[in-house]
């Protein structure tokens, strides 16, 4: 399958696709020293949020699909340097909303679980009224 979704997306600071199949998707990010948050290179939890929502936008991977809520648990800090891996899979669909569990992995060991709440719109967030 081929990415119809965040195709702009800058893929030093979310991650890039690894594989993407029918309600599925895995991206991967390796950190870098300027998403540290401190001298100690723990990495700001806002990039592995941003590698798990792409990974979620990849497995609706509509041109209109856009994030509508999130609930998330980090579990284990990240440091520069590191490669995450971010698995997603649809687990429900009800119309335009699809919820999307995802995994985000350091080797096998969870750093960052979450249910993303996806919504597909029927044009551009931007062009509607």
């Amino acid at each position: 399958m081929t990415p119809k979704t965040h195709l702009a997306i800058d893929p030093r600071l979310v991650g890039a696709p690894l594989e993407l199949g029918e309600g599925s998707a895995s991206a991967f990010l390796v950190t870098t020293p300027e998403m540290a948050a401190d001298e100690r290179g723990l990495v700001h939890g806002g990039f592995v949020f941003g590698l798990a929502d792409y990974a979620a936008m990849l497995a609706v991977n509509d041109p209109n699909v856009v994030l509508g809520g999130a609930e998330t648990r980090f579990l284990k800090p990240v440091r520069v340097g590191e490669r995450l891996e971010a698995r997603a899979r649809i687990e429900e669909t009800d119309g335009r909303k699809s919820r999307v569990k995802v995994e985000v992995l350091r080797d096998s060991e969870a750093v960052m679980t979450g249910t993303f709440s996806c919504f597909t719109l029927d044009r551009h967030v931007f062009d509607r009224p």
